[in-house]
């Protein structure tokens, strides 16, 4: 049997084959039909709900609650999947601990809030397991759409403009459609090709034809897109990768975190997938504990997250951070890096302890390392795009860029945080906002 956890390098296969499906299970087992009752009998059912203003997507939490309590669970989704039509994926990966649930009632009054996302979960997929789709499409109204990016701002706005009657053509660079649901969350938070899953449910609306290996500025430029349909959504994420800023950062084993969970994702035996005995990630956000986490759990001897900040101001919720700490990372705060170290391939990795003022203290730590992960964030690439605010697309509150007739959203756009119940909504709201505009109405 495989253990190859103390032996140096990065090799695949450390861990007993066993081990592995245990690994990278469900984070979350469902729940059964009798515990989403009793779980969903816990909820106040409050008039002036509390979790519908805390939901980007702004679902009528009480509403799908109580059809579950009564033994209606597809009338639920079809609440939930109104709103967020990717109400199965969010209510895997959404925080939902600083969203919805640490403003239910019963958080405040006993510290334990309704099980909002799990019950969303079951909801959702006893809809989806039967292949039903609860929505039908308005009669065709002649425009034609282009959405670019088949995340989930895109297939987001993909639907609710095909339900409207609308034809949407959606491109996306890469081989599938989802974006980050696809390439971008950890194997454990989304196990069965669940994502695949959801997005041949959505398409089952109709009017939606997906082009994949096409990228805005490769392949696609947007005054032809603006020529050859009536509006053009953009939703294509972020495709670039922030550099570490720290001298040898171009030496081997230094990578970008995104690119070892899409890798993971898609790979398919994880045991496959090679991992350092010592590994570094630099980062605070969700993407940063993810890569750790899997790190751990593809057999890494010692796993090391490095923010350069203090816990509280990390983007990774407090639940993630002790998943973290759960599954043997260690986490430092305050530190920068400062200089990769090795031969040709990463062997240490050194950082600059700072203080609140980001300014270096005169301490140093070093670190072993024959793998570093990136986790700094992503940038935005392209050409003639929209009008930028900072680093993204300019956007107002409908989505509506500087360009006429273009609107974006989710991460490549200005409009809030990158989550992916936030892409969602801003989807869905473009979309409507677009079908204003394309019937006369706007």
């Amino acid at each position: 049997m495989a253990n190859k956890v103390f032996d140096a390098g990065v090799q695949a296969g450390r861990l007993p084959p066993e081990t592995y499906e245990a690994h990278f299970s469900d984070l979350h087992p469902p729940l059964g039909g009798h515990e989403a009752v009793v779980a969903a009998d816990r909820c106040y059912f409050c008039h002036d709900a509390p979790c519908i203003t805390a939901c980007p997507t702004d679902i009528d939490i009480p509403m799908f609650i109580r059809q579950i309590a009564t033994g209606t669970p597809d009338a639920a989704a079809k609440t939930i999947l109104s709103q967020n039509i990717m109400g199965g994926m969010c209510a895997r990966v959404c925080p939902t601990e600083q969203l919805c649930e640490e403003a239910c009632v019963r958080e405040a009054a006993e510290g334990k809030p309704v099980l909002i996302g799990q019950l969303q979960r079951f909801a959702t997929d006893h809809l989806q397991e039967q292949g039903i789709h609860p929505f039908t499409r308005a009669e065709p109204t002649g425009k034609r759409v282009a959405v670019v990016g088949a995340g989930p701002a895109g297939l987001s706005a993909a639907h609710r403009l095909a339900m409207l009657g609308h034809d949407v053509v959606v491109y996306d660079a890469r081989a599938k459609a989802g974006g980050l649901n696809e390439y971008g969350i950890a194997t454990y938070k989304t196990p069965d090709n669940f994502a695949q899953g959801e997005v041949d449910w959505l398409l089952k609306i109709g009017g939606i034809t997906i082009e994949t290996g096409k990228a805005l500025g490769a392949d696609l430029s947007l005054d032809a897109l603006r020529s050859d349909f009536d509006a053009v959504f953009l939703g294509m994420g972020l495709t670039g990768v922030n550099a570490l800023g720290a001298a040898g950062e171009d030496k081997e084993g230094v990578l970008d975190a995104v690119d070892f969970i899409a890798d993971l994702r898609q790979a398919s035996d994880v045991a496959s997938v090679p991992v350092g005995r010592d590994v570094v990630v630099i980062g605070g956000g969700m993407t940063a504990v993810d890569a750790a986490v899997q790190s751990k759990l593809l057999g890494a001897l010692n796993v090391t997250l490095v923010y350069r900040r203090g816990r509280d101001r990390m983007n990774a919720s407090v639940f993630e951070q002790d998943l973290a700490a759960s599954k043997g990372v260690r986490i430092v705060t305050h530190a920068t890096p400062k200089a990769v170290h090795g031969n040709g391939s990463v062997r240490e990795i050194e950082f600059d302890y700072v203080g609140d003022d980001m300014q270096p203290t005169g301490e140093t730590l070093r670190l072993a390392a024959d793998q570093v992960f990136k986790a700094i964030g992503q940038t935005l690439e392209g050409d003639g795009l929209p009008d930028l605010q900072g680093r993204k697309i300019a956007v107002d509150g409908t989505g509506r860029t500087s360009v006429q007739g273009v609107w974006a959203g989710g991460d490549c756009a200005s409009g809030g945080d990158d989550l992916t119940v936030t892409a969602v909504a801003e989807g869905r709201d473009a979309a409507m906002d677009i079908h204003m505009v394309l019937s006369g109405s706007a």
